[in-house]
This record gives C-alpha cells, sequence and structure tokens, in this order.
C-alpha cells in the first residue's frame, strides 16, 4: 500500500532532490578559458586602448622581456629599436614623416628620436616644480605599461580591493596599493534606558504625546476623545480636556503663549486656552481627518496635516489658512516645522517627503526614496539634518536640499514615531510595541525594548503610537495602545564596561534605495 503525503511534503522532498542533484555545480565559478581570454583582452585593449597605441613606448620593456613578441602575451605588434642604444622614446605616427622640411624621406628619417630618458630629467629638475611634475607624469607610462596592466588588476586582486597605480615623480616604477573599504566609525557609547514608570488613566489607545516648555507637565491625546494634562514629575493625572468628538491625534503645547492645539479624526483643528482651560478658537478647513500638527519656532503659525492628502498653514490669531500645501497623493501622516529653510517638513502614505517653501506655499524638494508609507519625521535639534521612519528603513537626510545621507535597518516594523536628543540618541517606536535605540552618527541600533503590556490587555494590544523626550532630554515618554504612557530613563549605573558596545567595524553597505 503507498503511503500518502501531504502536497506540502511532497514538494518538498521535490525541492530537495532537485537541490541535491544541482549543489555540486553550485555558485562555482566557469573555469576559464586561455584562448577566449586572449581575444577577449586582444578586442578590449584595441577599443579601450586604440587611441592611444601610437604613443610612445619603452624599450627597456621589450629588453626586459627579450624581444618584441615575447612581451605581448595577447600577439600585438610591439615597436622594436637597436638594443645597444640609451633609451629612448620612439613615436610613430599614422604615416611616416620625416624630422623637418626639406628632409628626405628615408628608413633613417621616417622616425622621430626624442630626447633620452636621462636628458629630460635633468630638463625637468629645471623647470618649476609644478611643470616638472606635470612633464614627469605625462611620460611616466607608455603604451608597454598599458599592455602589461590591462585587465591585470581585475585578475589578480581579491574583491573589495582597488589598485591604485601612483607614479613617483618622473620614475617608471609603479607602486601598487591596496585601498581599505570604508568601515563603519566606532558609535559613541550610550547608557541603555530602562522603564520606571507606566501611568494609565485614558480608556482608549493613547495616540499623542507633547511636554510642555517648561518641563513641569505633559499632554496627551487619545481615542477616548479626551485630552489629559500629567505633572511629569510624579506622574498624576492634573486635568482631562473633553471637546473632540473622534480619536485625537496630535497635541501641541506652544512655548510663545499659554495656548495648546489639538487635532482629530474629528476634522477639527482646536486652540485651547491653558488659563481658562477652554476652547478658544477653530481652525475649518480639512476635508478629513487631521493627523498631526506643528508649531513654528518663531512666527505665530501653525501647520497641520490630514488625511485629505493637504498640509494646511494657519495664522494663529486671524485662524485664517494662509496656504493649502497640496501635492500629495495620499494622506499626509507626518508634519514638522523649524526656523530653516525649509521651514515645513511632511511625510506622506504616498511614500514621498516633501520640503516646503513656506512664503511660496509650494513643493521645493521631493524625495521619493523611500518605498513605503512615511509615518515619522524628526528633526536634529542641533545639526541641520533630519531623518524618516519607514516599514522598509528610517532613513538620515542632509538639509536644505535633502541629500541623502545613510539607512537605519533593522526596525523591520511600521515605524510610527521618532524622537531624538542632543546626545545622539534616536528613538524608533513601532507598531507591534517594539522600541529600537539609535547612535545618530554611525546608525547603530545599541538598545531594543519591547515593553510588557498592561496587565488585562490583549498581547496585540502592544503598539507604539508616539513617543518624546521632555525637555532635560533625561526621560522618554511613550504613548501607547494598552492605553498607557510609559516613562524610560537612562540607567544610572551602566557603564561602557557592564555594558559595552558589541560593535564590529563591518564594511559599510550602504543604498541609496
Amino acid at each position: 500500500e503507498v503511503q500518502k503525503h501531504s502536497v506540502h511534503t511532497l514538494v518538498f522532498r521535490s525541492l530537495k532532490r532537485t537541490h541535491d542533484m544541482f549543489v555540486a555545480d553550485n555558485a562555482k565559478p566557469i573555469p576559464l578559458d586561455e584562448e577566449s581570454h586572449k581575444v577577449k583582452m586582444a578586442v578590449k585593449l584595441r577599443t579601450e586602448y586604440g587611441s592611444v597605441l601610437h604613443m610612445p613606448t619603452l624599450k627597456e620593456n621589450l629588453r626586459e622581456k627579450g624581444g618584441p613578441n615575447t612581451g605581448d602575451p595577447y600577439g600585438h605588434k610591439q615597436y622594436s629599436g637597436n638594443q645597444g642604444q640609451e633609451l629612448e622614446y620612439l613615436i610613430t605616427g599614422t604615416h611616416p614623416y620625416p624630422p623637418g622640411p626639406g628632409v628626405a624621406l628615408t628608413a633613417d628619417t621616417k622616425v622621430q628620436r626624442m630626447p633620452s630618458e636621462s636628458a629630460a630629467q635633468s630638463l625637468a629638475v629645471a623647470l618649476p616644480a609644478s611643470q616638472s611634475r606635470l612633464d614627469a607624469n605625462r611620460t611616466a607610462a607608455g603604451v608597454g605599461d598599458i599592455y602589461r596592466h590591462a585587465g591585470g588588476s581585475e585578475r589578480s586582486q581579491p574583491p573589495g580591493m582597488s589598485v591604485a597605480m601612483v607614479e613617483a615623480g618622473g620614475n617608471k616604477n609603479s607602486a601598487l596599493m591596496a585601498k581599505k573599504a570604508p568601515t563603519m566609525p566606532k558609535p559613541q557609547w550610550h547608557p541603555p534606558w530602562k522603564l520606571y514608570r507606566v501611568i494609565s488613566g485614558h480608556l482608549g489607545w493613547v495616540r499623542c504625546i507633547a511636554v510642555e516648555p517648561g518641563n513641569q507637565w505633559f499632554v496627551t491625546g487619545s481615542a477616548d476623545r479626551t485630552i489629559k494634562i500629567w505633572d511629569l514629575a510624579s506622574g498624576k493625572l492634573k486635568l482631562s480636556l473633553t471637546g473632540h468628538i473622534s480619536t485625537v491625534r496630535g497635541v501641541i503645547v506652544s512655548a510663545r503663549s499659554p495656548y495648546l492645539f489639538s487635532c482629530g479624526e474629528d476634522k477639527q483643528v482646536k486652540c485651547w486656552d491653558l488659563e481658562y482651560n477652554k476652547v478658544i478658537r477653530h481652525y475649518h478647513g480639512h476635508l478629513s481627518a487631521v493627523y498631526g500638527l506643528d508649531l513654528h519656532p518663531t512666527i505665530d503659525v501653525l501647520v497641520t496635516c490630514s488625511r485629505d492628502s493637504t498640509a494646511r498653514i494657519w495664522d494663529v490669531r486671524t485662524k485664517a489658512s494662509v496656504h493649502t500645501l497640496s501635492g500629495h497623493t495620499n494622506a499626509v501622516a507626518t508634519v514638522k516645522c523649524q526656523a530653516a529653510e525649509p521651514q515645513i517638513i511632511t511625510g506622506s502614505h504616498d511614500t514621498t517627503i516633501r520640503l516646503w517653501d513656506l512664503v511660496a506655499g509650494k513643493t521645493r524638494v521631493t524625495l521619493t526614496n523611500h518605498k513605503k508609507s512615511v509615518r515619522a519625521v524628526v528633526l536634529h535639534p542641533r545639526h541641520y539634518t533630519f531623518a524618516s521612519g519607514s516599514p522598509d528603513n528610517i532613513k538620515q537626510w542632509k538639509f536644505p536640499d535633502g541629500n541623502f545621507i545613510q539607512n537605519l535597518s533593522g526596525h523591520n516594523a511600521i515605524i510610527n514615531t521618532l524622537a531624538v536628543n542632543s546626545d545622539g540618541v534616536l528613538v524608533s517606536g513601532a507598531d507591534n510595541g517594539t522600541m529600537h535605540l539609535w547612535d545618530w552618527r554611525t546608525g547603530y541600533n545599541f538598545q531594543r525594548v519591547h515593553a510588557a503590556v498592561q496587565p488585562g490587555s490583549l498581547d496585540s494590544e502592544s503598539g507604539i503610537f508616539a513617543c518624546v523626550f521632555d525637555q532635560s532630554e533625561s526621560r522618554l515618554l511613550t504613548a501607547e495602545a494598552d492605553k498607557t504612557i510609559k516613562v524610560y530613563k537612562e540607567d544610572d549605573t551602566a557603564t561602557e564596561e557592564t555594558h559595552p558596545v558589541s560593535w564590529k567595524p563591518e564594511i559599510i553597505k550602504r543604498k541609496r534605495f
């Protein structure tokens, strides 16, 4: 009786059989055919060096090799000369020519003799330094060297090594120098961060968080439609604000006035007066959920971004919509402001990042490197750089033109939030509840955190929606899907000896895309 197997088992066995059959030849290089290699190199010499074959050749090469034919493995014609004479350069043109006017064209006069090498060097010494160096380099290598070295460097050098032909002054000696592949510099040591407080009170996912400029309290917005203000030192609830009729997606506290701004999935953007704890202004205009907002650091301007594929610039005092920044083709997930140009940066679900001209209300640069939605953007507090987070990679960029710096790979999840402090610690928080900490300069991932969910929550309710450093940058606050706010601090007891950097100077593999 034939034993029945599942399709999966049969397919696996077939794969294994195929693998065993072909594994002997797997990844073996094809043996080099000498004849075809000679033909290939002859063609390569003619196509790549045909324009310089008429240039001078050193007769010394011929003397070393013992004849005109032995010096060239590829069967090319070498220019011969008298063996006993002092070294000379011979020049042949496209046709024979005499050395001067009125000279009969004979076997002796059709080739023009150049000064000997010793005479040329003595002449070079008398020239100015720059001129002599140029002339020496110009006559240092002849067609013989080209013949000898053509294709040789590719065959003889291992991968990752490049050969530099360095001509020293007027000498003919060529030094072979191996260039090192670039390696990642050693990252700065950062103490690990540890969880020291969990704050609960919200009845829904905590979607956004912001710390006030005085560092006394912080504010959170939640899917329970409330905004809560908490004491930073003790973690106690100070105040709850109600008014939104859907999830609160963004909060920010003004450093220029006693105002708190909030936005939500109810399309509303509100300005709260913290002296009266009341809404004093509404900013109407978005056609769909408002996903994020930011305040300009030096002028009274508010910028919001929305699922309607636009970002809007508002005058804080007059409530007027100054500009509608249109250009994205999908929801705009994040927006950031800075005093320097470009003053507004947006990241969108259309996978692009746009840098905007605030005055004109138009795009300056569009960055299309990401392959998936860009949900998070963060500006470095000291450097003129920024980072963007997407499920494919975290990428670092230079202002003002958005030049690519490097990829930070390894956080393979939907990245909802990024935060960075002046010490160069970059934090990325993801939808699966993981948090990675990176060294900004080198892109080294020095810590990975996955905090347990609040007791009573489902394991699936593990997600970080927002994170922010407090003003002293000694505390890290995260807003999470288990309805809590988690507070982290640096481990004071850790040293570089107890927590060494497990770093290897590996060869950098930086991709542009």
